[in-house]
């Protein structure tokens, strides 16, 4: 059995996130986007289009002094869900974090139409956040 093609469109993404190329990203992101930020910090809560998305990835690399970086290990992926399992880095002053992340995407016609992360320190995420 080979790999569900929504993996690939997932990893394609992370790819395009890493080098800031959103032209990229708008093949993979719904214009209706729908984006969950958890947390108790100043970027945290819901997002809803990709301008508002890309919005808050502007602000997450400002406030992380452009040291937010994303390290893939793997993904699932079917026809409407996708999982992805990373490490999460960042530093802000003398602060850092490495924490493991999980994201999830729920998709439609191989567009993600909604996302959710749950990190494994969201303490520590909201320490450095702020």
């Amino acid at each position: 059995m080979g790999e569900h093609p929504n993996v690939s469109r997932i990893r394609d993404g992370y790819v395009a996130f890493a080098k800031g190329d959103f032209e990229a990203l708008n093949e993979l992101f719904a214009e209706d986007l729908l984006w969950h930020e958890v947390g108790r910090n100043q970027l945290a809560g819901e997002y809803q289009g990709r301008d508002a998305v890309y919005g808050f990835f502007g602000k997450l690399m400002q406030v992380t002094e452009g040291t937010f970086h994303l390290d893939l290990h793997t993904i699932l992926a079917d026809d409407e869900h996708a999982t992805a399992l990373v490490v999460t880095t960042a530093s802000r002053g003398d602060r850092s974090i490495r924490v493991n992340d999980v994201h999830v995407f729920h998709l439609r016609d191989g567009k993600a139409v909604e996302f959710w992360t749950a990190s494994t320190d969201q303490y520590a995420v909201d320490e450095l956040i702020g």
